[in-house]
């Protein structure tokens, strides 16, 4: 049996069979994601109604150029803490991930495909918050801006993937959504997801550059010319260095977790 084995086993493992686990394993995680109603129309549907209760009802001031990048963050936030951090908290707890890590898999394909999946779904919302606002909300954006729009969205879902990242490796699964509630509603207030951060509290106004979605929400203004005042540099170094800690944190963690195991 082992020299059956061995001769069944691929002799010529090369890019082409890794990059085929890739795909499948990315496109096997986005139908679970998609079929997962509590998540596909809650990530979905939340800036999509936001949108329609108070772009649409607001369009002739202008609101909804604001909100379709202030809720594309929104979107892509969320699909990332529940889509990453939620999911592998739940996989963790059932025991779907020690299956994980002791099939031949590479670790690299588990992650990455779920980083796709999630900023698949970034993508969806993006384009759907911008139909909207073209076609209902009195936006005007030109094709530039969109794609401006888009790439901020999905550079975006990097560290907030690494928060997710982290969010699994602490979160209990069964009180997972509300911590993760707790986590990132608050955010997206005091960031300026929802109105401009000049009309929060002044204590929040002080706040609100402390936070990663602060940072990606002024990038994504900015290609409307609407964010505050600031470099688009900072903004991005600001992500990166939170990209780092979260990842790092979630590294040691989960080494640690190994040790124990």
């Amino acid at each position: 049996m082992a020299a059956n084995a061995i001769a069944l086993a691929p002799q010529n493992i090369g890019f082409g069979y890794y990059a085929r686990i890739f795909v499948n394993e990315t496109k096997y995680e986005f139908v679970k994601l998609l079929r997962t109603r509590a998540f596909s129309l809650s990530v979905i549907g939340f800036p999509v109604m936001f949108f329609l209760l108070f772009g649409v009802s607001n369009r002739h001031n202008g609101y909804g150029q604001y909100l379709v990048p202030g809720y594309s963050c929104m979107g892509v936030v969320s699909a990332c803490l529940f889509g990453i951090g939620m999911g592998i908290a739940l996989e963790r707890s059932q025991g779907w991930l020690d299956l994980k890590q002791a099939s031949p898999m590479p670790r690299l394909a588990y992650i990455g495909a779920k980083v796709m999946s999630c900023a698949g779904f970034a993508v969806v919302i993006v384009a759907a918050l911008i139909a909207l606002g073209v076609t209902a909300g009195g936006v005007h954006m030109t094709a530039l801006q969109a794609a401006q729009l888009t790439g901020v969205i999905l550079a975006g879902s990097v560290p907030f993937t690494a928060m997710a990242l982290l969010v699994a490796m602490i979160v209990p699964a069964n009180s997972g959504p509300g911590i993760i509630n707790l986590i990132y509603l608050p955010m997206s207030f005091v960031s300026g997801f929802w109105m401009p951060v000049s009309l929060l509290p002044h204590f929040l106004q002080k706040m609100a550059p402390a936070l990663p979605t602060y940072h990606l929400a002024q990038l994504a203004l900015a290609i409307f010319g609407m964010a505050q005042p600031g470099s688009n540099t900072t903004h991005w170094e600001a992500l990166g260095g939170f990209t780092l800690l979260m990842l790092g944190a979630a590294w040691i963690i989960f080494t640690r977790s190994e040790a124990k195991a």
